[in-house]
């Protein structure tokens, strides 16, 4: 990169979504520039999946990947074709003129012509020390019932479920394929989901719930053996016997540097303008993976909006965007 180079596309995040957006983009001779954020306690480059031991519903992989080893696949796959990575985080987007400009917490400004937002969401988690190590290690406790389920380890077992919204509910219902018995834990003495959802799981013989209680400690060394609990209305507590933990509590979108950039819903989330599409409220910026998608969550489904993000930006600066795409390309050298 040089000071006064200016982008084709800017990619910025480092999921499964990213890193296609780079890999269409690179083959598409756009040569993109991937701003795959620095390490911090709450994300790490890469995204969610560094953080999954087994992953089994990837297509490719029929005996499972690694999370980290999937990741560096999709990364190496891109470098490959000359997309070039910056570690760092992007703080601002500049929108008001063209080129747009992206700043960076080290200092560095960059332009482009389009940007692929791709920053992911990050789960909810309760906050409590051995539920991190846990969950890093891959010792039994998820914020993805549809990602780790299935996994042989949590095979007839007492799996535990926090929430209380249509999340929880759905995750509980999943895990009856597969475990013993499922158990909601929830605050309150009511929940918050639909009352559909509601019923379907309260039907379920497999489902017990424990109202009115709240997780205070995660129990076991390398894997899962239990969890301490507290009556919120009483105070005692108790433990309980558990094979798995699986959060159901939400996730925070990691857009909080596009304030007042792009259209966000309620909740964070980047809206686009059309269904089906990954354009943004600002033509020329273009949104994938969880960062647009609060509903699927999957590796896979962010892969392919990561495709989609990198097609529309390729045929968006094709048919004159941003004053048209230079014929020469931007520095070639990786960082």
């Amino acid at each position: 990169m040089t000071k006064d180079a200016v982008e084709n596309v800017v990619i910025v995040g480092s999921g499964p979504a990213a890193w296609t957006a780079a890999l269409y983009a690179a083959r598409a001779r756009l040569s993109p520039l991937v701003v795959e954020g620095a390490p911090s306690r709450e994300m790490i480059p890469g995204g969610q999946l560094m953080f999954t031991t087994e992953v089994e519903n990837y297509p490719g992989f029929p005996d499972g990947v690694t999370g980290q080893l999937l990741m560096e696949r999709m990364k190496a796959q891109a470098v490959r074709f000359d997309t070039r990575v910056l570690t760092d985080d992007i703080v601002t987007v500049e929108t008001s003129g063209r080129p747009f400009v992206l700043r960076t917490a080290g200092g560095d400004e960059l332009r482009s012509r389009s940007v692929v937002i791709a920053t992911g969401a990050r789960a909810n988690w309760l906050g409590l020390e051995h539920e991190q190590r846990l969950a890093q290690s891959g010792g039994g406790v998820s914020a993805c019932a549809v990602c780790d389920g299935a996994l042989p380890a949590f095979r007839e077992k007492v799996l535990a479920v926090v929430g209380g919204g249509d999340s929880a509910m759905e995750e509980a219902t999943y895990l009856t394929k597969f475990a013993r018995k499922v158990v909601i834990i929830h605050r309150r003495d009511e929940f918050r989901a639909s009352t559909i959802m509601t019923e379907k799981a309260l039907q379920d013989p497999k489902i017990d719930v424990a109202w009115n209680t709240v997780v205070t400690d995660v129990l076991g060394d390398d894997f899962i053996t239990g969890l301490r609990l507290q009556d919120t209305i009483s105070g005692e507590e108790r433990e309980l016997e558990v094979g798995g933990l699986f959060l159901a509590i939400g996730h925070t979108p990691n857009t909080a540097f596009l304030r007042n950039t792009v259209e966000l819903d309620e909740d964070g989330y980047i809206v686009t303008a059309r269904s089906w599409r990954t354009e943004t409220s600002v033509p020329g910026i273009f949104a994938a993976g969880d960062v647009m998608d609060p509903y699927y969550r999957q590796a896979v489904t962010a892969a392919g909006t990561g495709c989609m993000a990198a097609l529309e930006a390729e045929r968006w600066l094709a048919h004159g965007g941003a004053a048209a795409r230079a014929e020469a390309s931007p520095a070639a050298s990786t960082s």
